[in-house]
């Protein structure tokens, strides 16, 4: 996990000044809306605002000054109170506002491999970056369905390969993973060994499996069930060439011959390397 994290700060470290702001797009439910940020910043991220009737809730804040600028105008906007602030995989701009994050997660961004690589981004980043929360984090166990803003909010335990963030089934219909599933080559950084092929393979079920209409991930923004069909489908794919090519060019030469043409696909060298150094 450690090079996992360190891969993911240099592949990001990139000039902020070169990123526009984001967008937003509303999906609307029987008893909520959806509110994606698609932030457009260095990291690819996305942020959410879950609204009730009378109040909402925010998910995976912006970490860059600009983006949470027009964050925080949207949500003022609204004119709701926030009930609660989510922050399960990516720390972000929610200041001195009390958070809540899976079990073992406060820990975890405090630890040696999730601080180090905050303090990497801070150096690389600098001032783009907003400062780090300063509110108390209470945790909520896996296994335990909330009800906040009038939604539930069920915390599934992530994937087994990731580290300690959850699975959250909202409202029974929007099911939030580290990664949004995409029709596209699978990153190193999601897909760093062998045993996370498996591990992503059964999570990308279990979603399928929830009745979920909507998919969305701290990475990326919303995606349909057709998404996750072909997550699985091609995780498959990867396995079985894997399995039947000796070498890490064979591999990736064979991705691509079950794949023209697929979004990605410069970045296959780097999941063969990866794979292949965990064989």
């Amino acid at each position: 996990m450690r090079k996992v994290l360190f891969v993911l700060f240099n592949l990001f470290t990139i000039t902020v000044m070169s990123q526009v702001k984001g967008r937003f797009e509303v999906h609307a439910f029987d008893n909520f809306k959806l509110h994606v940020y698609y932030t457009n910043d260095a990291l690819g991220d996305a942020s959410y605002i879950i609204e009730g009737d009378n109040a909402v809730v925010t998910m995976e804040q912006p970490l860059f000054k600009d983006n949470a600028a027009e964050f925080d105008a949207y949500l003022s906007a609204l004119g709701k109170p926030v009930e609660r602030r989510v922050t399960d995989y990516h720390v972000g701009g929610t200041g001195s506002h009390d958070v809540v994050m899976a079990e073992g997660m406060p820990a975890f961004t405090k630890g040696e491999v999730y601080g180090g690589m905050m303090q990497g981004f801070a150096q690389a980043f600098g001032d783009a970056m907003v400062s780090m929360p300063t509110g108390k984090a209470s945790e909520v166990a896996f296994g335990t369905v909330q009800t906040w803003a009038g939604v539930t909010f069920e915390f599934r335990r992530g994937a087994s390969s990731d580290f300690p963030g959850a699975s959250i089934l909202i409202g029974g219909k929007v099911y939030y993973t580290h990664w949004v599933p995409s029709k596209s080559h699978v990153s190193h950084l999601q897909v760093s060994s062998p045993a996370a092929i498996d591990a992503e393979i059964a999570e990308a079920e279990n979603s399928l499996a929830s009745g979920a209409e909507l998919f969305i991930g701290g990475h990326g923004g919303a995606a349909g069930r057709d998404a996750v069909e072909f997550k699985v489908a091609y995780l498959g794919a990867v396995k079985k060439a894997l399995q039947a090519n000796a070498t890490a060019g064979a591999f990736v030469g064979a991705m691509k011959e079950a794949y023209p043409g697929l979004p990605g696909e410069s970045g296959l060298p780097e999941l063969a390397a990866a794979l292949y150094a965990r064989k």
